[in-house]
């Protein structure tokens, strides 16, 4: 086995035991042991647990922002809004083990990488896209990254119930979650207002 052969047959081990047991709960002696090399071999390519640690979190995150990324290129909202549902449940569907570890526990020297880190870009694009239609339908634009964080949030958290239940099928999650985006963004009210003011005491509040 070569160096790259055996460098990238490490990756992927470390991967399986990451996403299976977690960062605290995989060391390099069971990795070694897997790839049926001595501990010095792992050090040698990887400097240690977190240096492999962080190659993998850095393939998957750079492989779920590239089919996020490409996803954004179609030229109609609702299209796009699709693709981007579809892209992240596509990568569930496919890199399982890749998304576990994303949204799992991490070392807690790491401060880039994490999932949150991806979700705060996919926001930044997203933002993008409704600024561009606020500004067509005359709608405050400063409030694009509010709404934003909003659907990218409600993706997000359907896409992590949907890694354990996986139904229905990915394609009709990714229709629900844009009916819902999108039928609730093409009547936005230019100014909304709460229905009602809740009374600071319990004791006044209204039965409903």
């Amino acid at each position: 086995m070569t160096g790259t052969q055996r460098r990238q047959q490490l990756i992927e081990i470390g991967r399986a035991l990451f996403a299976e047991r977690g960062y605290e709960a995989t060391s390099i002696e069971e990795i070694a042991q897997r790839a049926q090399v001595s501990k010095p071999v792992v050090y040698e390519h990887f400097g240690g647990k977190e240096g492999l640690y962080a190659v993998v979190v850095d393939r998957e995150m750079s492989m779920l922002l590239d089919m996020i990324t490409s996803s954004l290129t179609q030229n109609r909202s609702r299209v796009r809004l699709e693709q981007v549902a579809l892209a992240l449940l596509t990568y569930i569907e496919e890199r399982t083990d890749g998304f576990r570890i994303l949204v799992r526990d991490q070392p807690v020297a790491t401060d880039d990488g994490r999932y949150s880190s991806l979700l705060n870009e996919a926001v930044n694009q997203v933002a993008h896209i409704l600024a561009g239609d606020f500004e067509r339908r005359e709608l405050d634009t400063s409030l694009a990254t509010l709404y934003a964080q909003g659907l990218v949030g409600m993706v997000s958290t359907a896409a992590t119930w949907w890694l354990d239940v996986r139904t229905p099928p990915k394609e009709v999650v990714a229709a629900h979650l844009v009916n819902l985006c999108w039928n609730g963004l093409r009547h936005l009210e230019a100014d909304p207002q709460l229905d009602s003011e809740w009374p600071t005491t319990a004791t006044d509040r209204p039965e409903r």
